[in-house]
């Protein structure tokens, strides 16, 4: 679904005013937008690399947790 031009010409005001009064959020977030479009804005070092993954798969790691500390749990109550 494609924006009309006066949706872009008003998100185009929000980023405007977005640069001006946080520039450090704007620069944020069009890293975020240039990765998401599958441009090559990934960061360069390990630890940040690896907080980029682990953000995206906070889920996962969360499930794996909690299935970790179930099992441990069956293994005490049931010794």
């Amino acid at each position: 679904m494609s924006l009309s031009g006066r949706e872009r010409r008003i998100l185009a005001e929000i980023e405007q005013a977005l640069e001006r009064e946080d520039p450090d959020l704007a620069k944020r977030v069009a890293a975020i937008n240039k990765i998401e479009a599958g441009g090559e804005g990934f960061p360069q070092a390990y630890g940040d690399r690896f907080r980029m993954w682990a953000l995206a798969h906070v889920w996962v790691l969360f499930t794996i947790g909690a299935v970790l500390i179930v099992l441990l749990l069956l293994a005490v109550l049931t010794t």
